[in-house]
């Protein structure tokens, strides 16, 4: 039987941690801000929203998949 693919999209926005964990970005900070209100717009927030998140277990089984 042949190996399953790795889901590409998903290797691109998942990154795993040292611990096994994964990591993804925030939304909504990458482009469009002229739609977008003046708090989101916000440089600090911007910066904030750039670091990158650990995944909860359980949806961390269910993208694994």
């Amino acid at each position: 039987m042949p190996k399953m693919k790795t889901h590409r999209g998903s290797a691109k926005r998942f990154k795993r941690t040292g611990s096994g964990k994964l990591k993804r970005r925030h939304a909504f900070v990458s482009h469009m801000f002229a739609n977008k209100s003046k708090k989101t717009k916000n440089v600090n927030y911007v910066k904030r929203q750039w670091y990158q998140l650990a995944i909860s277990n359980v949806f961390a089984k269910w993208s694994l998949k």
